[in-house]
């Protein structure tokens, strides 16, 4: 079968949106799943709502990369939004058209390509997503590199060549995993303006002419459709072959922290999309992990116990669903600065994200390291909920109970692989968490309850601080440890409802 491009699109008679000319308004760095299946259909459908008119030039960050499969595709690329919305399931196609062209600029030609497009009078943004580790000052990299390793060390080659060239300054959005993305892009690329001896007006010209802008991208991006029979029946139905189809979940936001006329100058939100730009993107990250993260963390513990395995059998249940939806509107949600109005919209949609029909998304494989993702993610929502109303948090109790329950139940050996604890329903688990975490449950296998609960509390390394001084909570975490281990988890989820 034909592989995707224009003329074979053409011809098997799709009649969805498509742009083949525009001008080259981006330059983005990174051509993974998650950049096309997010930041691509973002301008794909500015394109097509607003007229936005523009293409993105895809830059390969690593030698490895897709640049020669996605250019035998002139660009174009198969995305599948699949999940709910509103409640109903959802299952949308797009031929992604943003794309015009992707560059290896570890070859010669295509590094030239590259500068050619920094100088270029279209060029309005830079995007990337390198992965948490792209984001790194390396020494070794110097001016005259072809291009220089590190992306910050790119990304000063392109914006000097652009700066010699006397053009404008760019946006540059950063999309990687970390805290304060584009704060430390822009100190990365100081200290290589520095290291190479840079002139001072090029200096100017990053810190005042461009803008770095820190963004939060939220979006579940399963990637690839790996099943055989899928892929040959969706063959069969496009009437073309496309090994850079990409799954996405229908469910995206996009906060971009920035200047007030980025907004306007944007085309998402003309265009309708969830991409509102804000003065700081700290208290929606906060949101993200209090609510998106906190809730799976909050539950699957506990559930795993139950008998569950996936997500969206956990979200079939009443009893763990209504769990689930208590601690977020009850405990969560009133804890947190943004506008009521908007956390619950948030909440709501994390409903629908769980119960994605199309994803089968373990339990075990959220449960690794919880020690630390209890503490980052829940333990700031019990503070605050207990500061604000002299109350212990009635389901984030229970939900560290069922912590302490799923690390102890049945221990039967510590293992290289982990703490091999036994199911209720008799079948084994591994759990994997730091390794003195394990060890330290392993100690404690024979403690009952309240033992337990007091060595958990007081241990300052798991917590940083001694729990148990927190009035009533060791004696209430107690008494639900030993209501799981004895009555089982679904029936303390029950008792918070």
């Amino acid at each position: 079968m034909d592989i995707l491009n224009y003329d074979v699109l053409k011809k098997s008679g799709y009649d969805g949106y498509i742009l083949e000319k525009a001008p080259e308004k981006v330059m983005q760095f990174g051509e993974g799943n998650f950049l096309r299946a997010f930041v691509d259909y973002w301008f794909d459908v500015s394109n097509e709502k607003v007229g936005w008119n523009g293409k993105c030039v895809l830059i390969q960050p690593i030698k490895p990369g897709l640049a020669e499969m996605i250019n035998k595709q002139e660009g174009l690329y198969t995305l599948y939004l699949r999940g709910r919305e509103n409640g109903e399931k959802v299952d949308r196609k797009r031929v992604i058209s943003s794309v015009s062209r992707c560059l290896n600029p570890y070859v010669e030609a295509d590094y030239e390509s590259m500068m050619d497009l920094a100088r270029s009078d279209d060029l309005e943004y830079i995007v990337s997503n390198t992965t948490e580790a792209g984001i790194v000052y390396d020494p070794a990299c110097s001016l005259s590199d072809k291009p220089a390793n590190s992306f910050p060390g790119k990304l000063t080659q392109v914006l000097y060549e652009r700066f010699k060239a006397g053009k404008g300054g760019l946006v540059i959005l950063s999309c990687e995993l970390i805290d304060n993305n584009g704060k430390e892009l822009l100190r990365c690329v100081n200290q290589y303006i520095d290291q190479w001896g840079l002139e001072d007006g090029f200096k100017e010209y990053v810190n005042d002419k461009c803008t770095f802008c820190s963004t939060l991208v939220d979006r579940i991006v399963p990637g690839r459709i790996r099943d055989p029979e899928e892929v040959a029946r969706l063959e069969k139905e496009h009437g073309y072959a496309d090994p850079l189809l990409v799954v996405g979940e229908v469910f995206g936001v996009w906060n971009i922290e920035g200047p007030e006329w980025l907004e306007k100058q944007l085309p998402f939100k003309a265009a309708g999309l969830n991409c509102p730009v804000v003065p700081d993107v700290t208290p929606y990250k906060k949101r993200k992990v209090r609510i998106l993260n906190g809730a799976h963390t909050g539950f699957v513990l506990g559930a795993y116990l139950a008998g569950f395995d996936i997500v969206r059998e956990c979200m079939e249940d009443e009893t763990v669903l209504g769990f689930m939806n208590k601690m977020l509107y009850d405990e969560v949600i009133p804890t947190l600065p943004l506008e009521k109005e908007d956390l619950m919209s948030f909440a709501a949609a994390v409903q629908d994200r769980f119960n994605n029909p199309f994803v089968n998304h373990e339990l075990m494989t959220i449960s690794l390291n919880s020690t630390a993702k209890w503490k980052a993610r829940n333990f700031p929502s019990f503070q605050e909920y207990l500061e604000k109303t002299g109350k212990l948090p009635a389901c984030l109790t229970t939900s560290f109970a069922a912590y302490m329950a799923f690390y102890s139940n049945e221990i039967q050996e510590l293992t290289e692989a982990g703490l091999v604890c036994r199911r209720p329903k008799g079948n084994t688990y591994t759990i994997s968490d730091d390794r003195w975490v394990l060890e330290f449950y392993y100690d404690h296998k024979d403690d009952d309850a309240a033992a337990l609960a007091h060595a958990v509390m007081t241990n300052e390394q798991m917590w940083g601080q001694d729990l148990t001084k927190i009035p009533g909570f060791e004696a209430e975490a107690a008494r639900i440890l030993d209501e799981i281990r004895k009555e089982g988890a679904l029936k303390a989820y029950a008792d918070c409802l």
